[in-house]
């Protein structure tokens, strides 16, 4: 954060707050302080002038776009809401929350995610507000730069501009992102797969859902549902997969000025197979998706492709998990002032990421340990590893030194896990990253000392 922030001391400090809600899981600024010094210096870099959202955020992206160098890269997209119903009496400077009655603000981050692995790679921006108390009135009588809608153009425009080192980015989003202005004027560089909200005009007078229903059906595949939460393991559904060509008409509504009147768009029809009159499960509705896309589909192999790389939105609803009820819980923040508020909501979105990061590494991962240590810190996690394993092969290290599920097994060791016995849970890896963030801290002050 040192470039970023522009104090080097400021930076260190939230490095290491950083560091200390990744290990604690928690976004209480007293409970992830390791002492009472720690969690005064908390609220000072909080409440700093020179911090803000934006500054935070931008450390984060020049870590991501490291990542993501020369790969095919998805960034989902999408918008959260942090409630504080029940707990807003002494917020200061929030507005109106999605109930129109409780105090709270949004979050739409956008989230770099492999193409080929489908790993989260890290935060590559976001835009944080809060609604005004007023009413608000008809969005068509505002100009379309002063909508919320906005969002969504000006995500595809911050991933393009944050990501320059990918080799190509792919932008996702759910029906609310399917907007006229996001196909007419997103960056070149980048394409689009959005799941369509409604029915829609084409330029040659017909309706998009009655031109999708004459597409000829190319493939039959298994579809991976996400979970929507605790206690929903998801489920497989088959489905047939159709495309075709489209040309979309622009609406009145539509916020876009020139002469852009049509916009051509492939658009893919996901259609769960029902027998016997029911789905898969009776209870839930079978899956419906019409897509939208840039992206050339030519193929059936092009067109299940395309909802390979749609399906990889629900990353970023784990992030919302993780940053909310299942995780870090950042409704339950004593934090009263907006502007402390959305600094914390930044770092806690970065924290989000590097859980799922580490989550992930628990299982054989193909990411690089890069995406979680400083090449600096390398060393010193390999002389780390050196000291937990043991004389048998099974004792040793088994992952190549190179990769995530290396550094992962280093810190469930270092939290009390048996290699012989069953694979390590959250509270190991919880207890061995704290250890192991002491042990990287005192290799540097070794180092430091001998320097000297």
């Amino acid at each position: 954060m040192q470039k970023i922030v522009g104090d080097i001391r400021l930076s260190e400090r939230g490095e290491r707050i950083f560091s200390d809600i990744v290990l604690s899981g928690n976004l209480v600024v007293k409970k992830f302080s390791k002492d009472r010094a720690a969690e005064l210096a908390a609220h000072r870099f909080l409440a700093s002038d020179s911090v803000t959202p934006e500054k935070l955020l931008e450390s984060f992206a020049v870590k991501t776009n490291q990542i993501c160098t020369g790969r095919h890269i998805v960034v989902a997209q999408d918008t959260t809401e942090i409630n504080f119903s029940g707990r807003d009496r002494s917020r200061k400077g929030l507005g109106r929350a999605g109930d129109g009655i409780s105090l709270g603000f949004f979050i739409h981050p956008i989230v770099a995610i492999d193409a080929r692995d489908e790993a989260v790679l890290g935060v590559a921006g976001a835009q944080i507000w809060a609604r005004g108390m007023e009413k608000v009135g008809d969005r068509r009588k505002r100009r379309a730069q002063d909508r919320e809608s906005a969002r969504w153009l000006e995500s595809c425009h911050m991933a393009a501009t944050a990501l320059p080192d990918a080799a190509h980015v792919t932008v996702v989003g759910d029906r609310e992102s399917d907007i006229y202005a996001l196909y007419a004027q997103k960056p070149e560089q980048v394409d689009l797969v959005v799941r369509a909200r409604s029915d829609r005009k084409l330029a040659d007078g017909r309706s998009m859902y009655a031109a999708a229903d004459s597409f000829m059906p190319c493939r039959e595949m298994d579809v991976k549902v996400a979970s929507r939460g605790v206690g929903d393991p998801g489920r497989m559904a088959r489905v047939q997969v159709s495309f075709g060509r489209v040309e979309i008409a622009r609406s009145q509504s539509a916020g876009v000025k020139g002469n852009v009147k049509t916009i051509a768009l492939h658009l893919i029809m996901v259609r769960e197979i029902v027998v016997g009159g029911s789905g898969a499960n009776s209870t839930v509705e079978p899956l419906l998706w019409r897509l939208l896309t840039t992206l050339p589909i030519a193929t059936a192999d092009d067109a299940c492709e395309a909802i390979r790389l749609y399906r990889l939105r629900w990353r970023i609803e784990e992030v919302f998990r993780v940053l909310k009820r299942d995780g870090l819980a950042l409704e339950k923040s004593q934090i009263e002032h907006a502007p402390r508020l959305f600094n914390l909501a930044a770092l806690a979105l970065g924290a989000a990421c590097r859980i799922i990061q580490l989550t992930d590494a628990r299982d054989t991962s193909p990411r690089p340990v890069t995406d979680v240590l400083d090449e600096q810190d390398h060393a010193a996690a390999q002389a780390i590893s050196a000291s937990l394993e043991g004389k048998t092969q099974r004792q040793k290290n088994p992952h190549k030194p190179t990769s995530l599920s290396w550094l992962s097994w280093i810190v469930a060791r270092l939290g009390g896990w048996n290699c012989y016995y069953k694979p390590p849970g959250p509270k190991t890896m919880a207890d061995g990253w704290r250890r192991f963030a002491i042990l990287l801290e005192g290799f540097k002050l070794a180092k430091n000392e001998a320097l000297v």
